[in-house]
């Protein structure tokens, strides 16, 4: 290599990092920058040396090199995106492929989503995913991009994990009485209610909700909230990813569900029987219309709903007072005694621990109905 002049500042790759290097009033000086040696770090490394070499000559050198050092230690040059393409890499040898599949994979895909793919502009994620994806999704995504920035940390990819400690300040909602009150209806039960819902002169209208309620097992939220683009054409298939809810000014339909971003749900033949009878009912149905709607064409008030026509057939059923939620736990319950755990979690939408943890003490003596 050919000694630079006096007073030149050079530039080094150092294990394919740069650094800049030059002798003043007899010592050696050299600076570290952490830029990899590419083509467009030469140039930002050019820059730095430029202003030292000015310095020199106009006699404001800092001999604490203070002045020079990079605001950062390493580079910033890395996308979020590369970064957890990397890290997933890092992780590939020490996990299942079925959580790569099914967690790093799906994290990588929301990564591409995101309105900015700078690693240091975390508020502006956070704020993005607590706005687009479900509560407890959003919590776990962010604490997997906190994961993969103290390893880019430890790799020397980045400079500070501005992630750190963003998923512990989110709190999730305490888990409401519906979710552990569980008394589920019996098959007798259950057939009354559905045949005094669809023959009742006053609330007949809600027949398709409350029937598709038992089929699925849904949350009632979830129902209110569906439409018919959430169904395919051959009412074979659908997907749940949104919620009806009650916000400060009123009924708010919210994207995500309250475990996850969506789950999808076959139809047996039963339940597309009565999408189907429930399409062909309306008049002029569009995609973007709801498949449950209020008399009046709106989103169904749940509250309204379950004091005036809930209430009023379970009286008329003799049935003492049940929630409408207690149509999900109905479904699990006696789903239970022909699936497996995992097979019932992944159609609810819930973890098999909580399965385990609600519904191992419920009793077995119920009979499953034919409408599952």
């Amino acid at each position: 290599m050919t000694r630079a002049a006096k007073g030149t500042v050079s530039i080094e790759s150092v294990k394919g990092r740069l650094r800049l290097c030059w002798r003043y009033q007899g010592q050696r000086f050299y600076l570290t920058l952490g830029y990899p040696d590419t083509a467009k770090h030469h140039a930002i490394a050019r820059l730095k040396a430029n202003q030292i070499q000015s310095d020199l000559l106009y006699e404001r050198f800092d001999p604490s090199l203070a002045k020079y050092k990079p605001n950062a230690t390493a580079p910033k040059s890395l996308t979020l995106l590369e970064i957890y393409d990397r890290f997933i890499e890092y992780k590939r040898p020490q996990c299942s492929p079925s959580t790569m599949r099914s967690q790093y994979r799906p994290w990588r895909k929301r990564v591409t989503e995101l309105p900015t793919d700078d690693p240091h502009e975390a508020g502006t994620i956070r704020d993005w995913v607590l706005s687009h994806m479900a509560l407890d999704s959003g919590k776990r995504f962010l604490g997997s991009l906190s994961e993969c920035c103290n390893w880019a940390i430890e790799s020397g990819l980045l400079d500070k994990n501005n992630f750190s400690g963003m998923a512990s300040k989110i709190c999730l909602p305490k888990k409401s009485k519906e979710d552990e009150d569980i008394c589920p209806f019996n098959k007798r039960e259950i057939d009354l209610l559905i045949d005094l819902f669809k023959t009742n002169k006053y609330y007949k209208h809600y027949y398709p909700f409350i029937y598709f309620c038992f089929l699925t097992g849904c949350r009632p939220s979830e129902a209110l909230a569906l439409q018919w683009k959430h169904i395919d054409k051959r009412f074979e298939r659908i997907t749940f990813e949104q919620a009806l809810v009650m916000a400060e000014d009123g009924l708010k339909v919210k994207g995500g569900l309250k475990t996850q971003d969506r789950k999808e749900f076959r139809c047996n033949s039963a339940l597309t029987g009565l999408l189907k009878a429930t399409h062909q009912a309306i008049q002029k149905p569009t995609r973007e219309g709801l498949v449950f709607p209020s008399p009046r064409g709106k989103h169904i008030d749940f509250h309204n709903f379950a004091n005036r026509a809930w209430k009023t057939i379970l009286s008329e059923a003799g049935i003492p007072y049940r929630k409408p939620y207690q149509t999900r736990h109905t479904f699990i319950t006696l789903a239970l005694e022909k699936l497996s755990v995992q097979d019932v979690a992944a159609l609810v939408g819930n973890s098999p621990e909580i399965i385990y943890r609600h519904y191992a003490g419920v009793s077995r003596d119920l009979e499953l109905p034919l409408v599952l």
